[in-house]
């Protein structure tokens, strides 16, 4: 008996085995259950993003066009001698503002004054051989009348006093044109302005039209800008332009950071560049300042037309991607929906909604890099609500949010983050 024992309780132990393991492996599956079931339920939600807002308004927006301008001075004349000769003398300083028939230059007039004076005893001559032509055709009139001379004397002595009328006519244009000559040699600004650097020095001789010239004189003010625009825009350009509204022009300097001028357009150029698909236009200013310096880049911004009660909204508030041009809309359950909207111009600050929303909607400004649709929010600075200079509690943050939110929705331009 004794030595069966040991056989007899093996079976035991065994099914003893199989019954405890089945009930570790049950007790474990029940832990995994609960603690997967458990976990969902005590899982918390995805927490709001934090967002700025601000409210679509209503106002003006002024439609503009912000191009490239060259100021391209009214008149700009480069003075050349008009005859041949040294120049003697220099009256005007570099870079001095002259006004119109100011002295500038004189060319040595003393051959001229000569030829002037060969000319006059030329004239002289000549009127003397008239005087005595004149004489003999009055004889001869009376010896012809008397038939005293053949028909033909008496014709060519008339023909003798219409050549040396001729004669004295020239001689006299010839002393004219000394004049004219000695005139020339004394040099005056054809324009009022600003001449430049000297071009050439006295003791130098100069030619007829000689390059470089005498000096360079450019008027400063006023002045004109010259820029381009593209074929798109001409359209309303010109409807506003024949409609004899005044378009103003603002210059500013070639980084944006300062007005220059405020001026209006005056002409438009008369064909489109093929190339570029843009037409010129010149807009006038009266730079009495004179900040607008001659072929100076600048940038121009033409005020074309005013959008009055436009539909406004912040320019960080619009995206574009796939749906295109789209806003975060503020719903009233403190959610954000993708809104497709139609974008009008803008002024970098704000910008005009042609469709796609109306005045007093939120839509957020900041903070939807991690938004989508649907995605559930909180304001920005809605803590503060509770008082400046008192904390708000730990236990009150989840409260303040939907206050803040439900007051955002209902008092839309309130809601932007100081």
């Amino acid at each position: 008996m004794s030595g069966g024992t040991p056989h007899a309780a093996r079976p035991f132990h065994r099914r003893r085995g199989l019954v405890v393991l089945s009930i570790v492996i049950i007790i474990v599956l029940v832990l995994i259950t609960i603690h997967v079931l458990g976990g969902k339920k005590e899982r918390p939600g995805t927490p709001p993003q934090v967002v700025s807002t601000a409210a679509a308004r209503l106002g003006d927006m002024p439609e503009v066009l912000d191009e490239l301008g060259t100021v391209t001075p009214i008149a700009t004349v480069n003075v050349l001698p008009q005859l041949s000769g040294y120049l003697t003398q220099v009256g005007y300083q570099e870079g001095q503002d002259v006004a119109q028939g100011q002295f500038l230059a004189q060319i040595d007039p003393r051959q001229y004054e000569i030829d002037k004076q060969q000319a006059q005893a030329q004239l002289a001559k000549d009127q003397a051989s008239l005087a005595q032509a004149r004489a003999d055709l009055a004889r001869f009139t009376q010896l012809n009348q008397q038939k005293s001379i053949a028909e033909q004397t008496f014709a060519d002595q008339q023909f003798t006093v219409k050549q040396d009328e001729a004669a004295v006519q020239a001689d006299r244009a010839s002393i004219a044109q000394f004049d004219l000559d000695l005139t020339y040699c004394h040099i005056t600004a054809p324009i009022a302005g600003r001449v430049g650097l000297r071009l050439v020095d006295p003791g130098n001789y100069v030619t007829q039209s000689t390059s470089p010239g005498i000096v360079t004189i450019t008027q400063m003010k006023p002045t004109t800008v010259q820029f381009t625009i593209p074929q798109n825009s001409l359209a309303k350009v010109l409807e506003r332009f024949h409609g004899q509204d005044k378009l103003n022009v603002t210059a500013f300097n070639s980084d944006n950071s300062k007005q220059v001028g405020t001026g209006s357009l005056y002409a438009l150029g008369n064909q489109m560049a093929t190339g570029t698909g843009t037409v010129s236009l010149r807009a006038s200013f009266p730079n009495d300042d004179e900040t607008l310096y001659p072929n100076e880049f600048v940038n121009i911004r033409l005020l074309v037309d005013t959008l009055h009660q436009a539909v406004l909204v912040p320019t960080p508030a619009v995206l574009s991607g796939a749906p295109g041009d789209y806003v975060y809309l503020v719903n009233a359950d403190q959610s954000v929906s993708v809104h497709k909207v139609t974008l009008g111009p803008s002024d970098g600050k704000d910008t005009v909604i042609l469709a796609g929303l109306t005045a007093g909607q939120a839509v957020v400004t900041d903070g939807m890099d991690r938004l989508s649709d649907g995605a559930k929010i909180r304001l920005a600075g809605a803590k503060s609500a509770q008082g400046a200079g008192i904390p708000a509690r730990a236990s009150s943050a989840g409260d303040a949010p939907r206050k803040g939110g439900r007051h955002a929705h209902g008092a839309a331009p309130s809601t932007q983050a100081s």
